[in-house]
């Protein structure tokens, strides 16, 4: 018997991670040992008081029930005492902030609210390969803008402009830059914005990279009048080690936030309210937090410098984020066949850039989320190795 699957699965593919895990752990179960660089999932557990404030709550048997769509309004409270916090944005919590099962869940619901069948949605090149698969799956048409090493990976505003239609529905931004590492530029995302606004197009920044390994943390609401105009997606997964959890949310204007409810309330139900609580006691938690956090990744990326340059790789050491950014040697013909050629002769996994747009061909990426003994180990495999 043979059954036909809908369109709109014909135009995306499995995710690339998810068909490389598997391959890695075939190579596991030979013997490999394989060393993942790849995915940048936090190794570092939460801070203790997270746990306690969920086992605390898990431990109340009136606690398991349905909850709210919208997440309990402590819980918005504290992102929005959190955006104060760190970015001095004022987030109204009962009408501007939406919890959401992670950001990545966030980009789907977006791109369902807004995009009709034809409409044009303007994704950087490269970037997070989900902004694709959630434009066709809405149904919409990609439109690529360059980033470019040589413009310090952002985006021309003139380029942008030059490719806005009057199907043009939604621009998709990232700052701090995955895959790139680049930190945000107030001044240039005020000049999309301006953009935006003339032309009647939603912007959306995609923002869960911003406290790590970054003095300045920025977010797009800084810019005067963004909230007219823009959202924004941020998450626990990345600076508080919650990848797990799912737990993210998108704030931005009353409307806006109404308008994505209504499809989010037809396709999930509120989360888990222990995971709600241990939340809030992350967003609660002082800077130390980070600081300490922040140690451990620098001397993990001082490792990760060492091996690109035993790759005789090179990389500007002025990025942010838990990645690490780098162009492959000119004697390389592209980063798929190079990361696949360090994967089965040093057993060592690194990203190549091709999966986050054809920009990202001459590049590859390592996540800083190891052990300094395992990044010491995936340095003297690689330094060992004949390709």
């Amino acid at each position: 018997m043979s059954i036909q699957t809908a369109d709109r699965i014909a135009s995306i593919q499995e995710y690339y991670f998810s068909k490389k895990m598997s391959e890695i752990s075939l190579l596991n179960e030979a013997g490999k040992a394989i060393i993942n660089l790849g995915v940048g999932s936090p190794d570092l557990p939460p801070d203790r008081t997270i746990i306690e404030a969920l086992i605390a709550s898990a431990q109340n048997p009136k606690h398991h029930s349905y909850q709210s769509y919208k997440g309990i309004f402590a819980l918005r409270a504290a992102i929005s005492n959190w955006y104060k916090s760190i970015y001095n944005v004022s987030l109204d919590a009962e009408r501007e902030v939406l919890p959401l099962l992670g950001s990545k869940e966030g980009v789907m619901h977006i791109s369902m609210t807004y995009i009709n069948p034809g409409d044009e949605v303007l994704i950087p090149d490269p970037s997070y390969p989900t902004y694709v698969a959630a434009t066709h799956l809405a149904g919409g048409k990609v439109v690529k803008y360059p980033l470019k090493e040589s413009e310090e990976w952002h985006p021309s505003v003139s380029t942008i402009e030059a490719l806005i239609t009057p199907k043009t529905k939604l621009i998709w931004m990232n700052y701090p830059n995955m895959p790139t590492g680049q930190q945000t530029n107030l001044r240039l995302l005020s000049a999309v914005l301006d953009l935006a606004k003339k032309h009647n197009i939603l912007v959306c920044n995609d923002n869960p990279y911003s406290l790590t390994l970054n003095e300045q943390p920025s977010s797009i609401f800084q810019i005067e009048g963004a909230q007219e105009i823009a959202l924004e997606l941020n998450s626990l997964s990345k600076s508080h080690h919650m990848a797990g959890w799912r737990m993210g949310w998108v704030s931005g204007n009353k409307q806006r936030i109404e308008e994505i409810l209504k499809f989010k309330s037809n396709m999930d139900s509120g989360m888990f309210l222990p995971i709600q609580h241990a939340a809030i006691a992350a967003l609660e938690l002082d800077s130390s937090h980070m600081d300490k956090n922040n140690k451990i990744y620098s001397k993990r990326r001082a490792l990760a410098w060492e091996l690109l340059d035993a790759l005789s790789c090179s990389y500007v050491k002025k990025q942010v984020g838990m990645f690490v950014w780098a162009k492959i040697p000119s004697s390389i013909s592209d980063a798929a066949s190079y990361s696949d050629k360090i994967l089965y002769h040093a057993n060592v996994f690194v990203t190549p850039g091709f999966i986050f747009g054809e920009n990202g061909r001459e590049y590859i990426r390592i996540s800083l989320c190891s052990k300094e003994e395992v990044l010491k180990e995936a340095i003297r495999r690689i330094k060992k190795m004949r390709i």
